[in-house]
């Protein structure tokens, strides 16, 4: 198999790297990230300018990408800036509305691709533990409409999302994986109500309460009681996605610690001449090069039509970057002494940005779990 990117994709790189390089700076990411926008309308609208949204989709849909490649490099590339821009949700929103909408749906994905709307992911609720298949968030008949009840625990950017892709049971009971159904439903509803805060690593997200929110038939997202494929699909692509993020952040806090090793001095010389500090670092850059081979093999498997060989090897990317991840963290911090802890100091953020990714759609051990489980189903 070739790894090398192709012309484009290359030409991506360069152009998004050299935008975040620019306009995205450890000064701006700070009060961007945890302002109370959480993101940045303005930069969000030229990241769309510059086709990043369009690169996580196929042309059939209006895109001029969308390989597992194309995905891992925006990522990758944000990931080095840690952008707390609402990309994630168009990705999911998008592929949901690619696997399972209708014609009339799927010209919501225009809207969402030139960032004019912001889209969410409305699934994770208390008490689901990371397990897909756990929604108590009720959709029932009336009349000619669907009532949803509920509440969903975690949605980025939630309280300003134009589209909310939400999972709701129309049947079956709270665990299992038939009888769950996605709707897509107006951030503008009514009967939606929204705790919203900060997060700790940057960025926005909400609890949102589904208080007898009517929703037309039409907002039926795919079969009825048919959610949970095309929810594992757009949880596939999260992983993907989160994963390469996070080694676009490794890189910078390897490439920031290497540098503070070799300028800070001591006993005068550089810190870095010596040797037990020298081995703790090659095994930083040792693990930050697994982590990229683990986001090669979930990007070369998105796609592939065997669901244990697909899920294997993102669930595997997963668990790799969770451990690697707060490996790189605490290591890039303690080799830096305190000022590693400083707000001040860009890698402190990178550092709660790789340990938290590690908490979003399942935490190394329930890939781990969830890795040993489907390579018994073979």
């Amino acid at each position: 198999m070739n790894f090398e990117h192709t012309e484009d994709r290359r030409m991506l790189m360069d152009s998004l790297n050299r935008f975040v390089s620019e306009q995205y700076g450890a000064e701006v990411r700070t009060q961007v990230a945890y302002g109370m926008q959480g993101h940045s309308p303005k930069l969000y609208a030229q990241l769309a300018e510059l086709g990043t949204i369009g690169a996580l989709f196929p042309e059939e849909v209006g895109g001029f990408a969308g390989a597992g490649f194309d995905i891992s490099v925006v990522f990758e590339c944000l990931g080095r800036g840690i952008v707390p821009e609402p990309l994630l949700g168009a990705l999911l929103v998008g592929r949901a509305l690619m696997l399972a909408g209708n014609d009339a749906q799927k010209e919501q994905l225009q809207s969402v691709m030139d960032g004019t709307a912001i889209a969410a992911l409305a699934h994770d609720e208390p008490g689901a533990h990371y397990e897909l298949n756990h929604v108590t968030t009720t959709a029932k008949r009336e009349g000619t409409h669907w009532v949803l009840n509920g509440v969903k625990g975690l949605v980025s950017f939630g309280e300003k999302a134009d589209c909310l892709l939400v999972s709701a049971r129309t049947s079956g009971a709270a665990d299992s994986e038939a009888g769950i159904s996605l709707f897509l439903v107006s951030g503008q509803a009514a009967g939606i109500t929204h705790r919203s805060f900060n997060r700790i690593d940057g960025g926005r997200a909400s609890e949102l309460v589904f208080d007898h929110v009517q929703v037309s038939a039409d907002a039926l997202l795919g079969a009825e009681g048919a959610g949970y494929a095309v929810l594992e699909r757009v949880r596939g692509y999260a992983l993907l996605a989160l994963c390469a993020e996070a080694v676009g952040a490794m890189d910078m806090a390897k490439d920031q610690t290497l540098e503070y090793l070799r300028t800070r001095k001591q006993f005068g010389a550089p810190i870095g001449s010596f040797q037990a500090l020298q081995h703790r670092m090659v095994d930083v850059l040792l693990e930050v090069e697994q982590a990229r081979s683990a986001v090669i093999n979930a990007a070369a498997a998105i796609d592939d039509e065997d669901r244990v060989t697909r899920e294997k090897s993102l669930s595997a990317a997963k668990y790799s970057i969770g451990r690697i991840g707060t490996l790189v963290a605490e290591e890039s911090i303690q080799l830096h002494g305190g000022i590693g802890m400083t707000w001040e100091l860009p890698l402190s953020h990178y550092a709660k940005r790789l340990v938290m990714i590690d908490h979003e759609f399942g935490d190394e051990d329930h890939h781990l779990a969830r890795f040993i489980a489907l390579s018994q189903t073979h």
